[in-house]
C-alpha cells in the first residue's frame, strides 16, 4: 500500500540539508544528484562539498595567493565556486572555462571581498583538486 509521505520529510528531502549546519543544498546527496546527472555516478560520489569546505578552511592560509591577514570569509566563496564549477563542467579545463567563470563570479561572491583576479587562483585550486587523479 502506498501511503502519503509526511510533508515535513518531503520538504526536508527536497532541500537535502547539510547534516551539521542544516544549510539547504549543502549535503553531498544534493550535489550527487546534480553532478550525477551531468558527469556520471563516479564523479558525483567523489564530490562532497562539506568535506571540500573543511579541507580549504584548514589549508587556505598555506596557499601562495592568499593575502596576509585575509580570512576564510574572503577565500571560502572562491573555493566553493571552484568546486561547484568543476562539477558543472566535467572534462573541461579551468583555462577553457575561465572567461565564463569570471563573468559568473560577480553574482557568486557571497561574503568574499575579492574580485575575480584575486579569487580565480582559489577557484582554480579547488577545481584542480577535484580533477587530479586519485
Amino acid at each position: 500500500m502506498n501511503t502519503p509521505q509526511d510533508p515535513r520529510i518531503a520538504a526536508n528531502s527536497a532541500t537535502n540539508p547539510d547534516p551539521i549546519t542544516g544549510a539547504p543544498g549543502a549535503h553531498p546527496l544534493a550535489t550527487g544528484a546534480v553532478v550525477g546527472g551531468l558527469a556520471g555516478k563516479g564523479v558525483a560520489e567523489a564530490i562532497d562539498p562539506t568535506k571540500e569546505d573543511a579541507y580549504w578552511r584548514e589549508n587556505f592560509r598555506s596557499r601562495h595567493y592568499v593575502n596576509q591577514g585575509a580570512t576564510y570569509d574572503d577565500y571560502g566563496p572562491a573555493y566553493g565556486f571552484g568546486v561547484e564549477s568543476a562539477s558543472r563542467h566535467p572534462g573541461r579545463s579551468f583555462d577553457d572555462a575561465e572567461l565564463e567563470l569570471s563573468r559568473q563570479w560577480t553574482t557568486r561572491t557571497g561574503t568574499s571581498t575579492l574580485g575575480w583576479n584575486q579569487a580565480k587562483d582559489a577557484a582554480r585550486d579547488a577545481w584542480d583538486r577535484l580533477n587530479q587523479p586519485h
